[in-house]
């Protein structure tokens, strides 16, 4: 998988979630197979660039492997200065979202909410591909709801005016996260242009990922919610794609190995108060299929302390491994 002049390592991606794929988390599944990591969204809005949230957001210091920024908004010049702005910043790709959901994105026209004007989509893509001298990649939904499933258009926009690659999430707008994602959409957009497609949507397991690269004739997979709590799914599905053998769950001491590894690097980046509060929603995924009934998790949600959260899930683990 090639973007521009940038070979990945594979062609397993991390999806770009608000809140989510932060530095620390990004570092951890390029560890553990991801090819390419694509960062949190990042506004256009220049007023909000040197708030707390978006100076974490931009933070690539000391970041291994290709610089994938995701910008977001609806006006074309913003768009372009923002891409400037976050190349300046040691982005080495600039990704357009035009997928989010989310309705405070969408009633500012941005995300998904573009994919229902396609000059505007043709506008902004120009004016963000002149702008830079990076690769610009583009993320889409397969288009507003099930009646103007329109991804097949706007994918020819996309190519016919330079972005480089495509990355595809399986539902419309309107179907937000629910249901399954379909293929099909994908797979008309793989036969209707040629530069490189991504797909993405409920890709849950090695079986799956292999079944979507077959189907859709995609270059590439994003996963976005099946890796939190989970970030050795790239290396599971990496491992079964290249051999077709499946890799034994990770034993309990390696999830607390990782969970204990990104707890610390969510302290460090985010210091006393916001690290222990953002541990706690990564912490609660790690634990899904341990602490059924979430007894742990509650008692782990109260505690404000980076040394406590420390303590009680080393405490937690020697429990299990106990039991």
């Amino acid at each position: 998988m090639q973007i521009g002049p940038y070979q990945l390592e594979n062609n397993l991606m991390v999806a770009p979630m608000a809140g989510v794929t932060d530095r620390p988390f990004r570092q951890l599944c390029r560890r553990l197979g991801a090819g390419l990591a694509v960062s949190e969204m990042l506004s256009s809005n220049p007023k909000v660039w040197k708030t707390e949230k978006s100076m974490s957001r931009m933070d690539h210091s000391g970041e291994s492997g290709i610089r994938s920024v995701q910008i977001a908004g609806a006006d074309p010049q913003l768009m372009a200065e923002a891409a400037q702005f976050n190349v300046k910043n040691g982005a080495q790709i600039v990704d357009i979202n035009m997928g989010c959901p989310a309705k405070k994105v969408n009633k500012k026209l941005a995300g998904s909410a573009l994919l229902q004007y396609p000059e505007l989509v043709t506008d902004i893509v120009k004016a963000v591909v002149n702008a830079v001298d990076v690769p610009v990649t583009l993320k889409i939904r397969t288009g507003w709801d099930t009646d103007n499933r329109n991804g097949v258009e706007i994918a020819r926009i996309a190519e016919q005016n330079g972005i480089q690659s495509l990355a595809v999430h399986g539902r419309t707008r309107s179907c937000m996260y629910k249901g399954e994602a379909e293929y099909q959409t994908i797979k008309d957009i793989k036969s209707s242009v040629s530069i490189p497609v991504v797909a993405n949507g409920d890709i849950t397991s090695p079986q799956k990922a292999k079944q979507v690269l077959e189907y859709t004739g995609a270059d590439a997979l994003m996963i976005g919610r099946a890796a939190q709590g989970r970030p050795w799914i790239f290396r599971e599905i990496n491992h079964y794609l290249t051999t077709g053998e499946l890799l034994p769950e990770p034993a309990l001491d390696e999830v607390q190995g990782i969970l204990m590894e990104h707890l610390v690097n969510l302290h460090a980046f985010y210091g006393d108060v916001m690290g222990v509060r953002i541990a706690r929603k990564h912490v609660s995924w790690y634990l899904q299929a341990h602490d059924r009934e979430g007894q742990f998790r509650r008692v782990f949600n109260a505690i404000d302390s980076q040394q406590e959260q420390i303590d009680s899930l080393e405490k937690y683990f020697e429990t299990l491994a106990d039991n």
